[in-house]
C-alpha cells in the first residue's frame, strides 16, 4: 500500500488515540501534527514528524501533503476543513462533520467546488457487530425487521473534564455518539421520516443522556440511546425481525451485567467454534453469530485507495448532512416536546 504524506490536526483522544493508532496499523506515516501542548507525545510516536502550532502553519506546507486528517474539536471543523480544501489537499474529518446541518451543507458545497476531496470518519460502519448485522439482514435470516435498538451507555458518575463534556454547543453525546448511532441506523434501514427525542444534561454542561426514536421511510423503527450515567448499561444492540432477533450484549469492554452471556460462551468455546459477535435468538434458543472479518482500519485502507487512485470517497459527506438533519430535528423535538417530521 502506498504511503501518503499525512497532516494530522489535533493530538488528543481522537487524534492520538484513534487516528494515529489506525494510521500506524495500516502502515502510514504522519508527517505533520497540529498541536500546541502535545509535541512531546508526537515526537515519541512519530520521531520524524514536524509539529505546527496551528492549521495555518500546517497548510503553508500543503504541497508536501496528500491528506489532512481533521481531529480537532467539532466546533473548529468548519474553519479547518474549509482551509484544507482551499489548500488543495484531500480531507478526512472526524465525525460529526459539523455542529449543524447548515454547516455540514456548507462544507459539502465547498468540497464539491474543490473536486470532491472530502470524506468523513464514520468508522462504526466497519464495526464487527454492524457487519454481522448487515449480513443477517441481507441473508434474510432475520426476516422483515421492524425494530432496531442500539445503546451506547456507560456508568461515569464522575464525568471527565474535557471539551466534549463542557461545551454545550459542539460537545455532548448527541453530536458525539449520536452521529454514529444515527449513521448506523440509516445505513441499515434507510432515510428517516420522523424524529422524537429526549435530551438531558444530567452530570455535565453538555448533553449526556440521549434517547431517539426514529421512524424510517421503510417502516422500521429505531430506538437509539446514549448515556454517561447508566448504572446498568445494555444490551448493546437488539434487532427484532419476523424470524428472530439479533442480540449484542457487550461492547468494547464496557461494563454491563449482560456480559455473563458472552463470558460463558467464550470460556466454554471449543476448538473450531467461532469467535462470536452477538447472538441470533428465537425465544430461549440462542445461537452465536460468527464475527466477520473487517474493522476500522479498513476505512483507512479505503482512504488511501481514494487519495491514490481517485473514485468516490469511502464515506459520502452528503450522508453526514442527512445525519445532521436528524440530530437538528432531535434538538427541536426535545425542546418542543413533539415529533418532528423530516421533508
Amino acid at each position: 500500500m502506498e504511503a501518503l504524506r499525512i497532516g494530522l490536526v489535533g493530538y488528543g483522544g481522537a487524534g492520538r488515540g484513534i487516528h494515529a493508532r489506525l494510521l500506524r496499523e495500516v502502515g502510514q506515516e504522519v508527517a505533520w501534527v497540529v498541536t500546541r501542548s502535545r509535541a512531546a507525545a508526537v515526537h515519541e510516536d512519530w520521531p520524524a514528524a514536524q509539529v505546527a502550532p496551528d492549521v495555518e502553519t500546517l497548510l503553508q506546507h500543503a504541497a508536501e501533503l496528500d491528506l489532512v486528517v481533521v481531529a480537532s474539536p467539532t466546533g473548529d471543523h468548519v474553519d479547518h476543513v474549509e482551509a484544507a480544501l482551499a489548500a488543495g489537499v484531500h480531507v478526512l474529518v472526524d465525525k460529526p462533520l459539523a455542529t449543524t446541518a447548515a454547516q455540514c451543507r456548507r462544507l459539502v458545497e465547498a468540497a464539491a467546488d474543490a473536486g470532491g476531496r472530502l470524506t468523513v470518519f464514520q468508522n462504526r460502519r466497519w464495526d464487527p457487530e454492524q457487519l454481522a448485522l448487515r449480513g443477517l439482514i441481507e441473508s434474510g435470516r432475520l426476516g422483515r425487521v421492524h425494530r432496531f435498538e442500539r445503546r451506547w451507555e456507560r456508568f461515569r458518575p464522575v464525568p471527565q473534564d474535557r471539551w466534549k463534556e463542557n461545551d454545550p454547543e459542539a460537545g455532548g453525546l448527541l453530536l458525539d455518539l449520536g452521529a454514529h448511532l444515527v449513521d448506523s441506523a440509516v445505513q441499515l434501514f434507510g432515510a428517516v421520516r420522523s424524529v422524537y427525542a429526549e435530551l438531558h444534561a444530567r452530570s455535565t454542561p453538555a448533553t449526556d443522556d440521549v434517547f431517539l426514536a426514529l421512524v424510517h421511510r421503510t417502516g422500521v423503527t429505531s430506538h437509539l440511546q446514549a448515556g454517561a450515567v447508566v448504572g446498568a448499561p445494555g444490551p448493546r444492540t437488539r434487532v427484532l425481525g419476523e424470524h428472530g432477533a439479533y442480540l449484542v450484549t457487550t461492547f468494547e469492554g464496557e461494563a454491563t451485567p449482560y456480559a455473563v452471556l458472552d463470558d460463558a460462551y467464550e470460556e466454554g468455546r471449543r476448538p473450531g467454534e467461532p469467535v462470536h459477535v452477538g447472538w441470533f435468538v428465537r425465544g430461549s434458543e440462542r445461537t452465536p453469530v460468527a464475527q466477520p472479518s473487517g474493522g476500522h482500519a479498513e476505512l483507512y485502507r479505503e482512504v488511501v485507495r481514494w487519495v491514490t487512485d481517485g473514485g468516490p470517497p469511502p464515506v459520502d459527506p452528503a450522508d453526514a448532512v442527512r445525519t445532521a438533519d436528524v440530530l437538528d430535528a432531535a434538538v427541536v423535538s426535545a425542546t418542543q416536546g413533539r415529533v418532528v417530521t423530516l421533508a
